[in-house]
C-alpha cells in the first residue's frame, strides 16, 4: 500500500490552485479575444484546465485528502493584468497569445518541480496523470507559439 504524505496532497493542491487560475486565465483571455477561432481555442484550453483539475480532485479525494477551492491571488492579478493589457493593447489577440505562452511555461514548470521532487514521491497513478498533463500543456503551448507567429 502507498503511504500517501500531507507532502502529497499539498504538491497536488498546489497544481490544482494553478489549473483553477489557468481556467478563469483563458476563459478571460477567450473573452478578450478578437478572432473566433481564438476564442474557440481558449475556450478548449480552459475546458482542458477544468478536466485537469477534476483528475486532480478524484486523486485527492481517492487517498482522502480535501481538494482546495478556488485559485490563487497571482492568478487573480494576472486576469487583471490580462484585462488591462487588452484594454490598452492595439492586438488583444496577439497579447493574448503572449499572456497564454507566459502562463503554459509557468505550468510547466509547476508541473516539472513536482515530478521531479525526490520528496514527495507520487503515486505511480497519480505520476501518470500529472505527467499526461504536462505533455498536453507542453503540447499545447507549441500549437500557442505557432499561433502567435502567425497573428
Amino acid at each position: 500500500m502507498y503511504d500517501y504524505t500531507e507532502e502529497v496532497g499539498n504538491k497536488l493542491n498546489d497544481l490544482l490552485e494553478k489549473n483553477y487560475d489557468a481556467e478563469k486565465g483563458y476563459r478571460k483571455a477567450a473573452e478578450n479575444a478578437k478572432s473566433d477561432s481564438l476564442k474557440r481555442f481558449f475556450n478548449r484550453k480552459a475546458a482542458e484546465r477544468n478536466s485537469f483539475g477534476h483528475e486532480i480532485k478524484s486523486e485527492l479525494k481517492t487517498y482522502g485528502q480535501e481538494p482546495d477551492k478556488g485559485g490563487s491571488v497571482t492568478g487573480a492579478l494576472h486576469r487583471t493584468w490580462m484585462d488591462t493589457k487588452a484594454l490598452f493593447s492595439s492586438d488583444n489577440d496577439e497579447s493574448m497569445l503572449e499572456a497564454a505562452i507566459t502562463g503554459e511555461r509557468a505550468a510547466l514548470d509547476d508541473y516539472e518541480d513536482a515530478l521531479s521532487d525526490n520528496e514527495p514521491r507520487f503515486p505511480e497513478r497519480t505520476a501518470s496523470i500529472l505527467k499526461n498533463q504536462w505533455s498536453q500543456i507542453q503540447s499545447d503551448l507549441n500549437k500557442i507559439k505557432r499561433l502567435e507567429d502567425i497573428s
